[in-house]
């Protein structure tokens, strides 16, 4: 007879098995892929190049929340990675899934689905737009408002222009003689609107201008509105990776850099173009943007792919499309992080 100490054992290994069958066939299931045309169709591959889902849709997107976004005859659909159409293409308009739901169009009349394709709301609305912290900004005449996943009005269309809800707020416009304010999910104005231009809050802090896109100044503020790094650069971007790209001098000769939150610069301002961070790697050039090639940096600001590619783009699961060759004849291609291409025309 066995004993308990050897039946407790026997099946906690069978637990552990199991478990780690589950989590290896549910890895395999999601298994990340990426979009590619050939001959103006398209299609996906995996990580390792391989095309797994052929090159038939009149477009692609990247796959979001296990589900791609596709065209076919047309109309718009959904497909999982096995390449099944899950959605019917059916649709004039759509977006990609977030946090739960798609926003499509059919007939003149915008709705929200689940990932079943049922029909969870239809809101009255010239133009309807995704879920981001849980609201969705929706157009009616010429204003703006949001509403929740239930399809209530939680914001009513008061608003010239309004941005998604980042962090817990959104920046909006009154009207289109007001500067640029930020409100909670309430649509109270939690920070007053004095800003000539601004963008979401990323990493705790927006970036924010003050004066005109001339001779105005970018700085860095925080959730009350205090200045977290003060208005000094000719234009500064949002963080992102824990660092944020800015540029000294105008638009045409200026150089881009990168600073810490802080407010340090950590990567001197020395290019003629440049990216935000993602996943630990930044897209740079040097010459002019007709001729000039990119590459990618690391945070120490050291090139780690060479600058030969005709068309920047940020990293995304490991993979970035990029363009080689000429800037005015070049073709498309996947590399890794080490700039081997992993798949191209």
């Amino acid at each position: 007879m066995k004993s308990n100490f050897q039946m407790k054992t026997g099946n906690s290994i069978l637990l552990k098995t199991l478990a780690f069958l589950l989590l290896t066939s549910f890895v395999y299931a999601q298994e990340t892929l990426y979009p590619i045309s050939k001959g103006g169709k398209y299609g996906y591959i995996n990580k390792a190049g391989k095309e797994v889902i052929a090159t038939q849709y009149e477009f692609a997107a990247v796959f979001t929340e296990g589900l791609g976004l596709v065209k076919l005859g047309g109309k718009k659909g959904y497909i999982d990675n096995t390449g099944k159409i899950v959605i019917a293409t059916q649709y004039d308009d759509a977006f990609s899934f977030k946090e739960g739901l798609a926003c499509v169009k059919k007939a003149g009349k915008w709705a929200y689905i689940d990932k079943t394709g049922k029909i969870l709301f239809q809101p009255n609305c010239q133009y309807a737009y995704s879920f981001f912290d849980g609201l969705a900004r929706f157009q009616l005449g010429f204003k703006f408002g949001f509403f929740d996943k239930t399809g209530k009005v939680v914001i009513d269309v008061k608003f010239d222009v309004a941005y998604e809800f980042s962090e817990g707020l959104a920046r909006v416009k009154v009207d289109s003689k007001s500067k640029w304010g930020y409100i909670d999910k309430t649509g109270k104005m939690v920070i007053n609107s004095i800003y000539d231009d601004c963008f979401d809050f990323r990493e705790g802090i927006a970036n924010v201008r003050v004066g005109n896109e001339q001779i105005g100044k970018w700085g860095f503020i925080d959730k009350t509105g205090k200045y977290a790094i003060e208005l000094q650069y000719d234009k500064a971007f949002y963080f992102s990776d824990g660092l944020a790209l800015i540029r000294i001098g105008d638009f045409k000769t200026g150089k881009y850099g990168y600073i810490d939150k802080t407010g340090k610069i950590v990567i001197n301002p020395q290019f003629d173009g440049a990216f935000n961070f993602v996943e630990g790697v930044a897209c740079v050039r040097s010459g002019d943007a007709r001729t000039g090639m990119w590459g990618y940096i690391d945070k120490n600001g050291k090139i780690i792919i060479n600058r030969e590619f005709a068309f920047p783009v940020d990293f995304k699961n490991g993979m970035a499309y990029v363009k080689y060759g000429s800037v005015k004849s070049s073709q498309g291609g996947y590399i890794d992080k080490k700039g081997n291409f992993i798949w191209k025309i």
